[in-house]
């Protein structure tokens, strides 16, 4: 459904502020997400990150301490086809379990839908979901 105020409106990236810019890049790398572009040095490192899709991540190399304990975001999540999958991959590689996979029936109107989820920690306490709807539309 396209947007009926502005036009071509849609979700371009999410930008985070990483403790470790390597370690928070590798990660992201090895959960298949591709780096488009990078600029600036040291503190002032940034990269775009493509989940697969064309959404982005942008990473900053400027993080610290100073947010929450979980990290930058309440979460972002990206479809998976596989929840259980993306879930597995993603402790593999050092994520922090939060989420196993769960199905969900959620008591949504107008329509109810059936959602498979999952949470992981990242590199920075930022919680990740992998999500699949399994039943209806939005």
């Amino acid at each position: 459904m396209a947007n009926r105020v502005i036009k071509g409106l849609g979700f371009n990236h999410i930008a985070l502020y990483a403790k470790d810019y390597e370690r928070s890049l590798e990660f992201y790398k090895a959960l298949g997400l591709t780096k488009v572009v990078e600029w600036g040095e040291g503190k002032s490192r940034i990269c775009l990150l493509d989940i697969g899709d064309g959404t982005r991540i942008e990473l900053f190399a400027a993080g610290g301490d100073q947010y929450s304990a979980n990290g930058k975001w309440l979460h972002f999540a990206m479809n998976a086809e596989n929840v259980e999958d993306a879930y597995k991959t993603a402790l593999e590689i050092g994520a922090a379990s939060i989420t196993p996979p769960t199905l969900m029936e959620l008591d949504s109107k107008p329509n109810k839908i059936t959602i498979k989820v999952a949470f992981v920690g990242g590199p920075d306490g930022e919680q990740i979901e992998f999500f699949k709807q399994m039943v209806n539309k939005f």
